[in-house]
Protein backbone atom coordinates (compact mmCIF):
# COMPACT_ATOMS: atom_id res chain seq x y z
CA UNK A 1 0.00 0.00 0.00
CA UNK A 2 1.17 3.87 -1.10
CA UNK A 3 2.52 5.34 1.97
CA UNK A 4 0.46 8.49 2.51
CA UNK A 5 2.30 11.86 2.43
CA UNK A 6 0.95 14.69 3.95
CA UNK A 7 3.34 17.93 2.19
CA UNK A 8 2.59 16.09 -1.04
CA UNK A 9 -1.44 15.77 -0.41
CA UNK A 10 -1.23 19.44 0.83
CA UNK A 11 0.68 20.39 -2.37
CA UNK A 12 -2.13 18.89 -4.40
CA UNK A 13 -4.77 20.81 -2.76
CA UNK A 14 -3.14 23.83 -3.21
CA UNK A 15 -2.91 23.25 -6.98
CA UNK A 16 -6.62 22.21 -6.80
CA UNK A 17 -7.67 25.66 -5.04
CA UNK A 18 -5.81 27.73 -7.23
CA UNK A 19 -7.02 25.93 -10.43
CA UNK A 20 -9.99 26.08 -9.14
CA UNK A 21 -10.42 29.79 -9.10
CA UNK A 22 -8.72 30.21 -12.02
CA UNK A 23 -11.05 28.14 -14.08
CA UNK A 24 -14.14 30.09 -12.38
CA UNK A 25 -13.01 33.56 -13.44
CA UNK A 26 -11.99 31.67 -16.93
CA UNK A 27 -15.84 30.53 -17.43
CA UNK A 28 -17.92 33.43 -15.61
CA UNK A 29 -15.78 36.60 -17.05
CA UNK A 30 -15.01 34.62 -20.51
CA UNK A 31 -17.07 31.91 -21.44
CA UNK A 32 -21.08 32.13 -20.12
CA UNK A 33 -21.25 36.05 -20.80
CA UNK A 34 -20.02 35.50 -24.50
CA UNK A 35 -22.28 31.84 -24.39
CA UNK A 36 -18.93 30.31 -25.61
CA UNK A 37 -18.14 26.83 -24.13
CA UNK A 38 -15.77 24.79 -23.88
CA UNK A 39 -15.15 20.94 -23.86
CA UNK A 40 -16.32 17.76 -21.45
CA UNK A 41 -19.05 17.79 -19.05
CA UNK A 42 -18.02 21.91 -18.06
CA UNK A 43 -18.93 22.31 -21.89
CA UNK A 44 -22.17 20.45 -21.17
CA UNK A 45 -22.80 22.66 -17.91
CA UNK A 46 -22.83 25.68 -20.08
CA UNK A 47 -25.14 24.48 -22.39
CA UNK A 48 -28.14 23.46 -19.81
CA UNK A 49 -27.23 27.01 -18.09
CA UNK A 50 -27.97 28.68 -21.33
CA UNK A 51 -31.37 26.89 -21.26
CA UNK A 52 -32.65 26.37 -17.50
CA UNK A 53 -32.90 28.40 -14.96
CA UNK A 54 -29.84 26.49 -12.93
CA UNK A 55 -26.47 27.94 -11.90
CA UNK A 56 -23.33 26.81 -13.69
CA UNK A 57 -22.08 25.45 -10.36
CA UNK A 58 -25.11 23.76 -9.56
CA UNK A 59 -24.97 21.71 -12.97
CA UNK A 60 -21.25 21.40 -12.84
CA UNK A 61 -21.53 19.54 -9.81
CA UNK A 62 -24.48 17.69 -10.70
CA UNK A 63 -23.33 16.26 -14.10
CA UNK A 64 -20.34 15.04 -13.05
CA UNK A 65 -20.14 14.04 -9.20
CA UNK A 66 -22.84 10.83 -10.33
CA UNK A 67 -19.91 10.29 -12.96
CA UNK A 68 -16.90 10.25 -9.92
CA UNK A 69 -19.29 8.13 -7.91
CA UNK A 70 -20.05 5.42 -11.26
CA UNK A 71 -16.37 5.83 -11.92
CA UNK A 72 -14.68 5.33 -8.64
CA UNK A 73 -13.22 2.21 -8.96
CA UNK A 74 -11.71 2.91 -12.17
CA UNK A 75 -9.99 6.49 -10.27
CA UNK A 76 -8.68 4.47 -7.17
CA UNK A 77 -9.72 6.19 -3.80
CA UNK A 78 -7.41 8.81 -3.22
CA UNK A 79 -7.68 9.70 -6.82
CA UNK A 80 -11.46 9.93 -6.83
CA UNK A 81 -11.27 11.47 -3.30
CA UNK A 82 -9.75 14.65 -4.82
CA UNK A 83 -11.78 15.19 -7.74
CA UNK A 84 -14.86 15.11 -5.54
CA UNK A 85 -13.38 17.85 -3.41
CA UNK A 86 -12.10 19.76 -6.76
CA UNK A 87 -15.48 19.68 -8.69
CA UNK A 88 -17.28 21.01 -5.65
CA UNK A 89 -14.53 23.83 -5.22
CA UNK A 90 -14.92 24.64 -9.06
CA UNK A 91 -18.77 24.85 -8.51
CA UNK A 92 -18.65 27.09 -5.35
CA UNK A 93 -15.34 28.99 -6.97
CA UNK A 94 -18.16 29.48 -9.79
CA UNK A 95 -21.36 30.30 -8.12
CA UNK A 96 -19.63 32.88 -5.82
CA UNK A 97 -18.26 34.42 -8.57
CA UNK A 98 -21.40 35.06 -10.69
CA UNK A 99 -23.94 34.98 -8.02
CA UNK A 100 -22.28 36.88 -4.93
CA UNK A 101 -19.60 39.43 -6.53
CA UNK A 102 -21.35 39.07 -9.29
CA UNK A 103 -17.79 39.56 -11.36
CA UNK A 104 -18.42 41.47 -14.19
CA UNK A 105 -17.18 40.44 -17.91
CA UNK A 106 -14.07 40.79 -18.88
CA UNK A 107 -14.82 41.40 -22.72
CA UNK A 108 -17.88 41.49 -24.68
CA UNK A 109 -16.14 39.70 -28.21
CA UNK A 110 -16.31 36.37 -28.73
CA UNK A 111 -12.71 36.23 -30.54
CA UNK A 112 -11.16 37.99 -27.60
CA UNK A 113 -13.65 35.94 -25.00
CA UNK A 114 -12.73 32.36 -26.94
CA UNK A 115 -8.98 32.81 -26.53
CA UNK A 116 -8.33 34.23 -22.64
CA UNK A 117 -10.97 32.24 -21.64
CA UNK A 118 -9.27 28.61 -22.99
CA UNK A 119 -6.17 30.56 -22.04
CA UNK A 120 -7.61 30.37 -18.20
CA UNK A 121 -9.36 27.10 -18.95
CA UNK A 122 -5.97 25.33 -19.96
CA UNK A 123 -4.17 26.93 -16.43
CA UNK A 124 -6.66 25.45 -14.71
CA UNK A 125 -7.26 22.23 -15.64
CA UNK A 126 -3.13 21.92 -15.93
CA UNK A 127 -2.76 22.70 -12.01
CA UNK A 128 -5.76 20.47 -11.37
CA UNK A 129 -3.73 17.45 -13.56
CA UNK A 130 -0.69 18.76 -11.57
CA UNK A 131 -2.33 18.15 -8.17
CA UNK A 132 -2.84 14.33 -8.98
CA UNK A 133 -6.82 15.21 -9.49
CA UNK A 134 -9.45 15.53 -12.35
CA UNK A 135 -11.93 18.10 -13.14
CA UNK A 136 -14.13 15.08 -13.87
CA UNK A 137 -16.51 14.77 -17.02
CA UNK A 138 -15.62 13.44 -20.22
CA UNK A 139 -11.99 11.78 -18.59
CA UNK A 140 -13.86 9.45 -16.28
CA UNK A 141 -16.52 8.30 -19.21
CA UNK A 142 -13.21 7.59 -21.06
CA UNK A 143 -11.61 5.44 -18.58
CA UNK A 144 -14.62 3.48 -18.22
CA UNK A 145 -15.21 2.98 -21.66
CA UNK A 146 -11.43 2.32 -22.78
CA UNK A 147 -11.50 -0.30 -19.60
CA UNK A 148 -14.91 -2.40 -20.84
CA UNK A 149 -13.63 -1.97 -24.58
CA UNK A 150 -10.76 -1.20 -26.91
CA UNK A 151 -11.72 2.09 -27.86
CA UNK A 152 -9.19 4.34 -26.73
CA UNK A 153 -9.72 7.45 -24.09
CA UNK A 154 -8.81 9.98 -26.84
CA UNK A 155 -11.12 9.06 -29.15
CA UNK A 156 -13.78 8.89 -26.59
CA UNK A 157 -13.15 12.59 -25.72
CA UNK A 158 -13.24 13.73 -28.52
CA UNK A 159 -16.51 12.16 -29.42
CA UNK A 160 -18.19 13.35 -26.39
CA UNK A 161 -16.53 16.71 -27.20
CA UNK A 162 -18.02 16.59 -30.81
CA UNK A 163 -21.16 15.83 -29.51
CA UNK A 164 -21.49 18.84 -27.13
CA UNK A 165 -20.07 21.32 -30.02
CA UNK A 166 -22.69 20.22 -32.33
CA UNK A 167 -25.47 20.42 -29.52
CA UNK A 168 -24.64 23.90 -29.22
CA UNK A 169 -24.73 24.59 -32.79
CA UNK A 170 -29.06 23.75 -32.57
CA UNK A 171 -28.99 25.85 -28.99
CA UNK A 172 -27.33 28.59 -30.73
CA UNK A 173 -27.95 28.97 -34.26
CA UNK A 174 -24.96 30.70 -34.56
CA UNK A 175 -22.15 28.97 -36.58
CA UNK A 176 -19.87 31.71 -35.30
CA UNK A 177 -20.31 30.94 -31.71
CA UNK A 178 -19.97 27.46 -32.67
CA UNK A 179 -16.43 28.14 -34.10
CA UNK A 180 -15.17 29.85 -31.77
CA UNK A 181 -16.03 27.74 -29.10
CA UNK A 182 -13.54 25.19 -30.82
CA UNK A 183 -11.08 28.02 -31.22
CA UNK A 184 -11.67 28.00 -27.41
CA UNK A 185 -11.19 23.95 -26.81
CA UNK A 186 -7.99 24.27 -29.15
CA UNK A 187 -6.28 27.32 -27.03
CA UNK A 188 -7.34 25.10 -24.01
CA UNK A 189 -5.76 21.99 -25.17
CA UNK A 190 -2.58 23.74 -26.70
CA UNK A 191 -2.09 25.58 -22.88
CA UNK A 192 -2.68 22.26 -21.33
CA UNK A 193 0.21 20.79 -23.55
CA UNK A 194 2.87 23.54 -22.83
CA UNK A 195 2.39 23.77 -19.18
CA UNK A 196 2.95 20.10 -18.51
CA UNK A 197 5.56 19.65 -20.97
CA UNK A 198 6.88 22.74 -21.33
CA UNK A 199 7.98 24.69 -24.68
CA UNK A 200 11.34 22.97 -25.25
CA UNK A 201 13.62 24.39 -27.73
CA UNK A 202 15.25 21.35 -28.80
CA UNK A 203 15.08 18.60 -30.96
CA UNK A 204 15.42 15.16 -31.70
CA UNK A 205 17.79 13.98 -34.10
CA UNK A 206 18.90 10.82 -35.91
CA UNK A 207 21.84 11.35 -38.11
CA UNK A 208 22.16 8.29 -40.59
CA UNK A 209 25.22 7.92 -42.20
CA UNK A 210 28.75 5.66 -43.07
CA UNK A 211 30.89 7.76 -41.94
CA UNK A 212 29.81 8.42 -38.32
CA UNK A 213 33.54 7.67 -36.74
CA UNK A 214 34.52 11.49 -38.04
CA UNK A 215 31.04 13.14 -37.36
CA UNK A 216 31.42 11.71 -33.86
CA UNK A 217 34.48 13.67 -34.07
CA UNK A 218 32.93 16.93 -34.93
CA UNK A 219 29.99 16.74 -32.75
CA UNK A 220 31.61 15.99 -29.78
CA UNK A 221 34.12 18.97 -30.63
CA UNK A 222 31.05 21.69 -31.65
CA UNK A 223 28.03 20.56 -30.19
CA UNK A 224 29.01 18.45 -27.01
CA UNK A 225 29.72 15.12 -25.89
CA UNK A 226 26.04 14.35 -25.33
CA UNK A 227 24.75 11.70 -27.99
CA UNK A 228 24.17 7.86 -28.67
CA UNK A 229 25.61 6.04 -31.10
CA UNK A 230 23.14 3.33 -32.54
CA UNK A 231 24.15 0.28 -33.92
CA UNK A 232 21.55 -2.56 -36.03
CA UNK A 233 21.38 -4.56 -39.16
CA UNK A 234 20.18 -3.10 -42.71
CA UNK A 235 17.77 -5.03 -44.97
CA UNK A 236 20.01 -7.15 -46.79
CA UNK A 237 22.02 -9.67 -45.09
CA UNK A 238 25.42 -8.67 -43.41
CA UNK A 239 24.84 -5.33 -43.97
CA UNK A 240 25.70 -2.70 -40.95
CA UNK A 241 24.11 0.19 -40.15
CA UNK A 242 25.35 3.31 -37.84
CA UNK A 243 23.12 6.00 -36.65
CA UNK A 244 23.66 9.26 -34.17
CA UNK A 245 20.94 10.13 -32.06
CA UNK A 246 21.66 13.53 -30.97
CA UNK A 247 19.18 16.38 -28.62
CA UNK A 248 19.78 19.68 -30.34
CA UNK A 249 19.35 22.60 -29.45
CA UNK A 250 17.36 24.51 -32.38
CA UNK A 251 20.40 27.18 -33.07
CA UNK A 252 22.33 24.45 -33.61
CA UNK A 253 20.38 22.58 -36.43
CA UNK A 254 22.60 24.57 -38.97
CA UNK A 255 25.31 23.67 -37.40
CA UNK A 256 24.62 20.12 -37.59
CA UNK A 257 23.37 20.56 -41.47
CA UNK A 258 27.05 21.75 -42.33
CA UNK A 259 28.49 19.56 -40.83
CA UNK A 260 26.74 16.84 -42.45
CA UNK A 261 27.06 18.05 -45.75
CA UNK A 262 30.50 18.38 -45.80
CA UNK A 263 31.37 14.93 -44.22
CA UNK A 264 28.94 13.00 -45.95
CA UNK A 265 27.02 14.55 -48.76
CA UNK A 266 26.14 11.66 -50.92
CA UNK A 267 24.69 9.08 -48.35
CA UNK A 268 24.29 11.55 -45.03
CA UNK A 269 21.23 12.53 -43.87
CA UNK A 270 18.96 13.84 -40.99
CA UNK A 271 15.61 13.03 -39.36
CA UNK A 272 14.89 15.77 -37.12
CA UNK A 273 11.61 15.36 -34.56
CA UNK A 274 9.89 17.29 -32.06
CA UNK A 275 11.31 16.72 -28.11
CA UNK A 276 7.92 16.77 -26.41
CA UNK A 277 9.05 16.56 -23.26
CA UNK A 278 12.73 15.01 -21.20
CA UNK A 279 12.66 13.57 -17.89
CA UNK A 280 15.66 12.48 -16.36
CA UNK A 281 19.79 14.12 -15.08
CA UNK A 282 20.67 16.54 -17.64
CA UNK A 283 17.69 17.64 -18.93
Amino acid sequence: MKEFNFNQELKNYAYIFIASIILAIGIVGFFSPNKIITGGTAGLALLLHYITPLTIGTLIAAVNLPLVLIGWKYLGKMFAIRTIITILIISLAIDFFDKVIMLKPFVLEMPLASIFGGIFIGVGLALVIKGNSSAGGSTIIARIVASKSEIKPGTVILVIDSLIILSSLFIFDDVARVLYSIVSIYVTTRIIDTILTGRLNKKVVYLVSKKTDELKKQITEQLGPEGTIIKGDGLFEGQDKRMILLIVEVNKLQVLRQMLKETDPEEGFLIITEATEMLGRGH
